[in-house]
């Protein structure tokens, strides 16, 4: 795919992916564009050649393509979730005239670069009626509210110490108003409603509604919300829609990577090895052995060098702009010699650019994808990614030019002919 094609693709994925609901509803509407069959996991399967997907809880979906011949699986897994403000239930309240609303982190925020940007809703409400319960993918879009910061005039010391607190500094306001009540006016003027229907409960996220903006030489840098870690979810989605290949491509975005992935639909749980069984028992393959000859990459982002602050630097394997995708090894990763060894040389061969990174011993990093998907489904497994500033803030920065190699990379992966023999393996 052409770069500008590919740039106006992740701008329209990472306005619509507001969420993890928001994302997956967006992906769903893809994927039955261009015939994917839907199946659902309460429904006994009978597969063949073609293109399906499924989703788990409304957050999570896994994708695949089964060719007319197949010998393992080739697995791209992601996640949909980004750090954001979860809403508490019933937490609508009036403080000194403004109508504020209780919420709690969802994932590990950056705190102060929440503060003064504009702010929308997305998520999942669920609607009764009569006896029945119905669930809606909710995004109002619009800007309806801010998290104001204290001026500096009231705060001498707001230039020397960030120390925010969750429950005081970041409370966000709607309005000016004399009763919560106005609450529901907001809810009711952004859900549309019968008249027998009433709002239960909700699953509700304030999010960052800044639109997307390129910058930079050739415009190959990213300002955005949501680019951890909807740019792998993009990047994978690209090249998982124009790979053909013997293997059994498979696509995975996983909801909750950012609060641990311990959900029916997290990276933790069986979602991924029920889907695989369930495709080897329709296939009738023995899932042990096709496993053994199957490779899953784990694609989320990473630390880039920082203009202003070298001492967060390793002393070697720094991750840089524009050098290309990162090959992540640390010592949290699953990432070894033998898959970065097929990885690199995939590269190689097609002038892919990427770079070994490693993180400083005494700065921790997060687990992985696919390292809590191999407490499920042992398989040869690697992480990579974007390197990006400003990780967990309400507005990221990444290269386009990263993006790209990441993108060429994934297609090549799901493309390429891996066969394992007893020593040694070949690549076609």
């Amino acid at each position: 795919m052409e770069k500008e094609k590919l740039k106006e693709n992740l701008v329209d994925l990472i306005t619509h992916s507001t969420c993890a609901f928001t994302c997956i509803k967006y992906l769903k509407e893809i994927l039955k564009k261009l015939d994917y069959v839907e199946l659902e996991e309460m429904d006994e399967w009978n597969l063949k050649e073609g293109a399906y997907f499924v989703t788990r809880n409304d957050a999570s979906l896994i994708a695949f393509k089964i060719p007319k011949k197949y010998e393992s699986f080739h697995i791209i897994t992601t996640h949909a979730d980004t750090p954001s403000l979860l809403l508490k239930p019933k937490g609508e309240y009036i403080k000194e005239g403004y109508l504020k609303y209780n919420i709690m982190p969802y994932g590990g925020l950056l705190n102060y670069g929440w503060l003064d940007h504009p702010l929308s809703l997305a998520g999942r409400v669920i609607i009764k009626k009569g006896n029945s319960f119905i669930k809606k993918i909710i995004d109002v879009k619009k800007t309806i509210a801010v998290i104001p910061s204290v001026a500096i005039h009231q705060n001498d010391k707001a230039n020397s110490n960030l120390d925010l607190n969750m429950q005081t500094d970041l409370q966000p306001i709607f309005s000016i108003n004399k009763n919560a009540s106005s609450w529901e006016k907001i809810l009711k003027q952004n859900i549309t409603l019968a008249n027998d229907e009433e709002i239960v409960d909700y699953d509700f996220f304030l999010y960052n509604n800044e639109t997307p903006t390129f910058f930079g030489e050739q415009n190959n840098l990213l300002l955005s919300p949501r680019i951890d870690n909807i740019t792998s979810v993009s990047a994978s989605l690209e090249s998982f829609l124009e790979s053909e290949s013997s293997n059994i491509n498979v696509f995975c975005t996983f909801n909750n990577e950012e609060i641990g992935s311990l959900t029916k639909e997290g990276a933790e749980s069986s979602f991924l090895l029920d889907i695989l069984k369930r495709i080897a028992g329709s296939l009738k393959l023995d899932i042990a052995s096709t496993l053994s000859k199957s490779f899953i990459i784990s694609s989320d982002n990473t630390h880039a060098v920082h203009p202003n602050h070298q001492e967060y630097m390793d002393e070697t394997g720094n991750a840089y702009f524009h050098k290309g995708f990162a090959i992540i090894r640390e010592i949290s990763s699953t990432t070894d010699a033998y898959f970065s060894s097929l990885l690199k040389h995939i590269c190689d061969k097609k002038k892919i650019l990427y770079q070994i990174v490693t993180a400083k011993n005494d700065l921790v990093g997060g687990s992985t994808l696919s390292g809590l998907s191999l407490r499920h489904v042992s398989v040869t497994s690697i992480d990579v990614g974007l390197s990006e500033l400003a990780m967990h803030s309400s507005l990221e920065i990444c290269s386009f030019i990263d993006y790209y190699n990441l993108y060429l990379m994934m297609k090549e992966f799901y493309n390429s002919k891996i066969t394992i023999q007893k020593e040694k393996t070949n690549l076609s």
